[in-house]
Parts: C-alpha cells; structure tokens; sequence
C-alpha cells in the first residue's frame, strides 16, 4: 500500500469512503469533485486498484489519497484476494466501499465484511442487460432495439448486479447513436448519480426492505 502524508478530505469528521477501480477513474473524480463543491460530505480514506497502470491511481495520488494495487490474478484463489481487499478497507476505517469502475467480481468474502455497504454503478437499468462491463451493457442497449437505457447504482450482493436498487436515471437511446455515443451520456448521469447515492447511504437515510430500497426516490 501507498500512503501519501494527507488525504483528500470533506471536512473534520466526515466518513471514509473506499474506492475500487480498474480504469481511467472519471466515477472517482466525479466523487472528489462533489466532495469538493460540498454537496458529499465524506473523505476519500483509500483507493484499490485491480491493475498497477490505472489512470485512477494518478487521479488519486493528486489528491494525497492512500492507495493500494490488490490484482487478483496474482492470489491463489478470488477469496485470498478478497480476504486482502477486506484487510486493506479494514485498515482505512472506510464506512462505506464503492466500486467506480471495477472489473473483478468481488469475492464472497468482501461482500459478507461489508453487508450493504459496498455500492455499484452499472451502465444500463437493471435488471436490463445486468452483467459485464461496458461497453457491453450499451451495445446490448442498441442492439435490442430498446428507446431508454441508463445507469443504476446499487447495493452489491454475492449475486452481480442484482442487488437492491437505490437510485436508478434514464438516459434515451437516439436514431444516431453509437455505442461509444450512447455510453458517454450514460457516463455523464453516472457522474452525478453515484455522489448522490453515496450521500443518501452515507445519510442513514435509506432502508432496505428485501429487494427495495425505500427512502431514496424523490
């Protein structure tokens, strides 16, 4: 793990969110951005990186934020990776752990150390076109034919992308778009949709009440 002396904080007091990532990092900087304007009170404690070369660890390090490349490939088995990603998020006291791009599925053992408290963000409107990454979910979008697609952020369970929903926001599919067109406006709601979530988990404000999640529509 690599400590910077500081961290990018969102005030005295304020939770520690972890943030796993596998890319460019673009869900991460919508995080710190809305950390910084103060519409997401919460301090980034720690980033965790699938791949040594990911962008996300140059965002993070601008920002004095500790971070740690976890590569399971590397472990014996998904569950000693996991039991290492638990272990690292254990040490950073996070409150809350986010995945902002992160291609691995979780290993059991992380899922069970932080029951409702890991949220994803999947580019489409699940249960639509669950599973994969992008840009598997808007080339499935386009190829169904469907007139509205969009991005769900949710609570992570052992079963992908189907846990409870917490915020959900429709992104319309246009005569003329590409995959690539499509999956940067969905990125865009993804942008302000996950800090939202974050805040609203964060908050105390939601319930689950076995597949729904009451207190976070409008």
């Amino acid at each position: 793990m690599t400590t910077a002396p500081s961290h990018f904080s969102g005030g005295a007091g304020a939770p520690a969110i972890g943030v796993l990532v596998s890319g460019r990092g673009s869900n991460l900087a919508a995080i710190l951005h809305a950390i910084t304007d103060g519409a997401l009170r919460a301090r980034v404690g720690l980033v965790i990186s699938s791949r040594a070369d990911a962008p996300a660890l140059e965002r993070a390090a601008a920002h004095n934020i500790p971070t740690a490349v976890i590569v399971p490939r590397q472990y014996s088995t998904r569950a000693e990776a996991g039991a290492a990603i638990v272990a690292a998020l254990r040490q950073a006291e996070v409150a809350l752990v986010v995945l902002a791009g992160y291609k691995p599925i979780l290993d059991a053992v992380v899922v069970q150390a932080f029951p409702q408290r890991i949220l994803n963000v999947h580019p489409s409107l699940l249960p639509a076109f669950a599973g994969g990454m992008a840009p598997r979910p808007q080339a499935e979008a386009l190829a169904s034919g469907v007139k509205l697609t969009g991005c769900t952020v949710h609570f992570v369970t052992e079963e992908v992308d189907a846990g409870p929903i917490i915020l959900q926001a429709a992104v319309p599919v246009r005569d003329t778009d590409t995959v690539e067109t499509l999956a940067d406006r969905i990125l865009e709601v993804e942008h302000r949709l996950l800090p939202q979530a974050i805040g609203l988990v964060l908050s105390g404000a939601l319930r689950v009440d076995g597949r729904r999640v009451l207190g976070g529509a409008p």
